[in-house]
């Protein structure tokens, strides 16, 4: 006995059927379809139905006999042969993830790459004292003016006190001048961020993203070329600090320069154009 089975919505698996051949019950063709048609089992024998009007005609009919619609017969293919079903977007694999699942994670692991980046220290520093040597240069001249005029008019003492108290004047304002800008501001420059500390006895610390960095200049006098020391003037979108002035910066070029790559740097990594910000 040859059995010939169908599912709904499935096509017909196997050669034709035999007309004349008794097939059981339970594998009677309810409902199935093939080429369109839909056949039905009544004692043994097939019969196709119209796709137009739903009305049984025989199977080696080609237009239906009531509605003249054409009936489409379609060759029978072995499902070894059919290609094997994809699984859907959603059906768990042999992992037991999803395919939404899988790229969730594939999501999370490449911003977890990008976001988990080791900030690096690049440099740090603070005030330097060279900056300070055309004050101490002029304050030196004043000096020695004052004691050439002490020496002319040495025969009244009171010249003198008033020489000296000028001279320790002069210099213990050069003094607290250079003990405020030393002591009264640090900087610190990572691969992500600037950081700008100032006070000495309170402390307040301003930190700007290198991304919302702008522009970046330095100016030296002659005498801060002399000494290799200079301004920096950071402009930023920053709102506590968008222009910001560091002075007495030691190898002030060296320093700009580490700026300005730690700022292309971190705007690659993430992703932004210089030109658009």
């Amino acid at each position: 006995m040859v059995e010939r089975r169908f599912s709904a919505g499935r096509p017909f698996s196997g050669g034709r059927p035999e007309t004349g051949r008794a097939i059981s019950t339970q594998t009677a063709y309810d409902g199935g379809l093939v080429g369109g048609c839909s056949w039905s089992n009544s004692e043994g024998s097939i019969a196709m139905k119209c796709p137009e009007c739903g009305s049984e005609v025989v199977e080696s009919s080609v237009y239906c006999h009531k509605c003249g619609g054409r009936i489409d017969r379609q060759t029978w293919e072995d499902p070894a042969s059919e290609s094997p079903e994809q699984p859907a977007a959603d059906e768990p694999t042999s992992a037991g993830q999803t395919a939404s699942e899988r790229f969730r994670g594939a999501v999370e692991s490449t911003r977890a790459k990008s976001t988990a980046v080791t900030e690096e220290a690049l440099w740090s520093g603070g005030y330097c004292g060279k900056a300070m040597m055309d004050a101490w240069v002029v304050s030196g001249l004043v000096t020695l003016a004052l004691l050439i005029g002490a020496i002319v008019v040495w025969d009244k003492a009171w010249v003198w006190y008033a020489v000296l108290a000028a001279i320790v004047l002069l210099w213990g304002y050069q003094a607290v001048v250079y003990l405020q800008r030393r002591l009264g501001v640090r900087y610190r420059l990572t691969s992500q961020r600037f950081q700008h500390e100032k006070g000495i006895f309170m402390h307040t610390t301003d930190v700007i993203d290198l991304v919302e960095v702008d522009d970046i200049t330095y100016r030296q006098s002659i005498i801060d070329r002399l000494f290799n020391v200079g301004t920096i003037r950071i402009v930023s979108s920053d709102r506590s600090h968008p222009d910001l002035s560091m002075a007495g910066i030691a190898d002030v070029k060296n320093v700009v320069a580490k700026m300005d790559q730690a700022r292309r740097a971190e705007r690659i990594r993430r992703g932004l154009h210089i030109s658009s910000i």
